[in-house]
């Protein structure tokens, strides 16, 4: 009996949780945020960031990425709707073709040209304080002469105790 009345008080729970958690899975989940957006796209008239702007256009500029996120837009179409709205200059990251290919080639080359040039300088280095200690080691130190060797006497002798 009260094997019975725990199974039918379990499919009572069960029936009554299905509905809430059907309804909770037919709800459109957004696919982004406002904030994702914001870092990655330029107010037109200040030319700074949307989350650091904060001119009358950057705040439109706010609202109009807000409507289309509560509207379930994804990333892309969100930045494809401001780029139609307000021009390319409105993309944060510039495409990967054509001379904006430049703005990510140019710092990658920089930092390897540095790393060579670094190596090379650190070789030569090496190579070069290396051989100082050789030729000073196969050579005694000389002492000084002619001239040389009378000022180091007259100042020595004034340091004598």
């Amino acid at each position: 009996m009260r094997r019975r009345v725990f199974a039918v008080a379990l499919v009572l729970c069960l029936a009554l949780t299905a509905p809430a958690a059907g309804s909770v899975a037919q709800q459109p989940a957004p696919q982004t945020t406002v904030n994702a957006i914001e870092a990655e796209v330029m107010c037109p008239v200040c030319g700074t960031l949307l989350e650091l702007a904060d001119s009358p256009q950057a705040k439109r500029e706010k609202v109009f990425v807000a409507k289309l996120v509560a509207t379930g837009k994804s990333k892309e179409e969100v930045k494809d709707a401001l780029v139609a709205q307000y021009g390319k200059e409105v993309l944060a990251t510039p495409e990967a073709s054509g001379f904006d290919l430049s703005a990510y080639l140019v710092p990658i080359l920089a930092i390897l040209i540095a790393a060579v040039a670094l190596a090379y300088s650190v070789v030569r280095w090496r190579r070069s304080s290396e051989q100082d200690r050789q030729s000073a080691k196969g050579k005694p130190a000389q002492a000084p002469r002619g001239e040389d060797a009378e000022r180091l006497e007259a100042d020595l002798s004034r340091y004598d105790l």
